[in-house]
Formats: C-alpha cells, structure tokens, sequence
C-alpha cells in the first residue's frame, strides 16, 4: 500500500474474524512500529502480544470483574471526563457505532453487550499490551513515545491486511492482565491493542470516524498567505 491509502483507508477495527495471525507476521509489524521516533532515542516501550488460552483468561476475568463492580485499575491516568467539543466526539463516534450495529438508544442489553465487548477485547484472536518501562514513570515523554508507536502499529497492521483498533478496557483489570500475560514488575501497563483479520461483514468496521479540519486544527504563524 501506499502511505496515503494506509493513514485514508485505516479505520478502527471491532469485529475480526477467528483465523490466527502468524507469530512471523506480527514480528514483522511490531519491528516496523519500532521505527517510530521516541524522545532522544529512549525507546520506552514493550510489548506482550498474547493469543489463545492466557488472551481467553484475561477476557474471562476482565469482564467478570467490571460486571461484578470491582473498580478498574488502569495502570495510566485516565483523567477527567471529557466535556466540550471532546465529548461531543466521543457522543458523536459512538452514535455512528451504535447506528452501524441497530443499538436503540433505549436497549440496555445490547448496549451492555457492546461495553462487554471492548473488556473482551472485541474477542479478537490476538492483543497486543503496549507497556513502559517504570523507571520513566512520571515522564510526560514517554506516554507521548508510547502513542507514536501505538500508532505506527496499527497502521504498519492495516498496511499487512491486519485490522487493529487501541483501547484501555482490555486492561481496565491490571491484575488480571499482569496475571495471565506475565507482565514484568518494571514495567508499567500502557495500552492495549486488539488486532485480527477484519470481519468485514461486522457492521461497526464500515464506520469511518469523522476528523475536524486542518483550520479547525492548526494555526499558522509566518506564513505569507
């Protein structure tokens, strides 16, 4: 693929097909997402990809617990809720989820499936656990760093066929997730990546999030016109 057609055609992918991905094709795209710049070269990040039985018990346990109200443990700030125009897009994404996949705005069952769902990982055959190393906890740099490779990511993914979409509720349960995917204790859970072959009959993959403007976006400062 073209760079263009990978950053215009990549969307977030939420229903995949059960086929296994390749060991040597995830190698393959983890070593391209590593070419991502990191502040003065520190290269922050780790990665545990995990897939079958251990992926299944962190499915199993996650959901069971937010069901059971335990409070989630995000191991990174989850900070305020959003308000303003932030929520607006988040109200605005989710509306286009919801009407993909036929959700009434008052069916509470299915809404709850669709939040079950994202602790499950949207029950892709793999997920990939973004984490950093703890002796730069506290660092604004590195949670930047960690990003630029998140994204690099799922676009070297979709340029391999690969669907992938970033996400904190497969890891709302730190416990769990250290548990069944061995995380080392010097590392710090950052996000986690769901990634598989896309469903493409799964109605949620054919949304396209809408992206404000580049007026809205940018200011520039020096220029002639």
């Amino acid at each position: 693929m073209r760079f263009d057609d990978v950053i215009l055609g990549r969307r977030s992918i939420r229903g995949y097909k059960p086929d296994p991905v390749p060991k040597a094709l995830i190698e393959e795209i983890i070593g391209l997402a590593m070419r991502a710049p990191s502040s003065m070269n520190t290269q922050p990040w780790n990665f545990y990809i995990v897939t079958g039985e251990p992926l299944d018990r962190i499915r199993a346990g996650n959901t069971e617990r937010m069901v059971a109200g335990v409070p989630q443990s995000r191991e990174f700030r989850t900070g305020q809720a959003f308000a303003g125009p932030h929520r607006d897009r988040q109200v605005g994404v989710a509306k286009q989820l919801f009407s993909a996949m036929g959700i009434e705005r008052d069916d509470k069952d299915k809404r709850q499936d669709w939040v079950l769902r994202g602790f499950r990982q949207f029950d892709a055959p793999v997920c990939v656990i973004v984490t950093y190393d703890r002796v730069l906890d506290g660092s604004d740099d590195t949670p930047f760093d960690c990003g630029a490779v998140a994204t690099a990511l799922v676009n070297a993914a979709w340029s391999r066929g690969l669907g992938a979409v970033i996400n904190s509720q497969g890891i709302m349960q730190s416990p769990v997730v250290r548990e069944h995917a061995g995380i080392a204790d010097d590392q710090v859970i950052m996000k986690s990546i769901a990634l598989g072959w896309p469903d493409e009959s799964f109605p949620a993959n054919a949304v396209v999030s809408e992206r404000k403007s580049v007026d809205e976006a940018a200011v520039f400062v020096g220029f002639d016109n």
